[in-house]
């Protein structure tokens, strides 16, 4: 795939993968901690249970990067593929508004223009979408950031559709890792992607809406991995995404217990309170 792009790349294209991209080591300093976290090639995972809030923390990270910089966001153009049917246009807006005070119609339609939002239903779409995604780099200069959500969406259905092969099983995720690990490092984008905790872990209460098994043991002590190694490999840093309701965020913090909310912790509407709790990447 590269090889042939780059036969029919312009002087144009050329000068955009290689000029560099904008650097997002500005995005969201309270939940990316870790020194070099967003480092150009890399990749994030938010990893938690269904409704945790990780679709919720991801609209917070695209307004932060495609507001303007005179708004305090990044000015960057983002790349958000969602593979769960999930994404919620309003929402988005909704964040946007209350980020842009006195917000205009056009001025949510500029920050809206540095977002580009892709639907995948089966794994083989989502692989097409990556082998495609090449050109449109090269010619979005400003285009800094790959957002999957989710990774995972199609595990069962591949794992059904490839028989009793481990290897057919995976064959689609692992030639989409590769796709990615190209664009990351020759376009120096940076990927965040979402994963659900399909996997029981040793305690099955460890995924409960109310968060009160989340309190007893850290929710890393809890993960299986279950996708391919290629894509463990690939995986920098990881994310645990729990979600607790705001009484008991009260009561860790009235008996002292504040420090096990972890790296960052935001109130979402109608969910509780979302706590990302950052761990080791074996």
């Amino acid at each position: 795939m590269t090889s042939d792009f780059r036969q029919r790349e312009s002087g144009t294209e050329l000068l955009a993968r290689l000029k560099g991209r904008r650097s997002l080591k500005h995005l969201e300093p309270r939940l990316f901690t870790e020194e070099g976290m967003l480092n150009h090639g890399n990749t994030v995972e938010f990893h938690g249970p269904e409704g945790a809030g990780k679709t919720e923390m991801l609209y917070h990270l695209v307004a932060s990067c495609i507001l303007p910089e005179s708004k305090g966001g990044l000015q960057v153009e983002v790349v958000y593929v969602d593979t769960e049917c999930h994404f919620d246009m309003l929402r988005l807006v909704t964040v946007l508004e209350h980020c842009l005070a006195q917000s205009t119609e056009e001025s949510v339609k500029q920050c809206l223009g540095r977002l580009f939002i892709v639907h995948c239903s089966s794994s083989t779409q989502l692989l097409l979408l990556f082998q495609s995604l090449e050109s449109m780099v090269c010619s979005h200069p400003a285009l800094c950031l790959l957002i999957v959500d989710s990774m995972s969406a199609f595990y069962w259905i591949d794992r059904l559709s490839g028989g009793e092969s481990f290897s057919q099983q995976e064959a689609n995720l692992r030639r989409c890792v590769e796709c990615l690990e190209n664009l990351l490092s020759e376009y120096q984008l940076v990927l965040i992607a979402t994963t659900q905790a399909l996997m029981r872990g040793r305690d099955p209460e460890a995924a409960r809406p109310d968060g009160a098994a989340a309190a007893r043991q850290p929710p890393m002590a809890e993960f299986k991995p279950y996708l391919c190694k290629s894509w463990q490999k690939l995986v920098k840093h990881r994310m645990w995404a729990v979600q607790i309701m705001p009484a008991i965020s009260q009561s860790l913090t009235a008996l002292g217990l504040s420090g096990f909310l972890g790296d960052f912790s935001k109130e979402i509407p109608q969910c509780g309170i979302l706590l990302l709790i950052s761990g080791p990447v074996d």
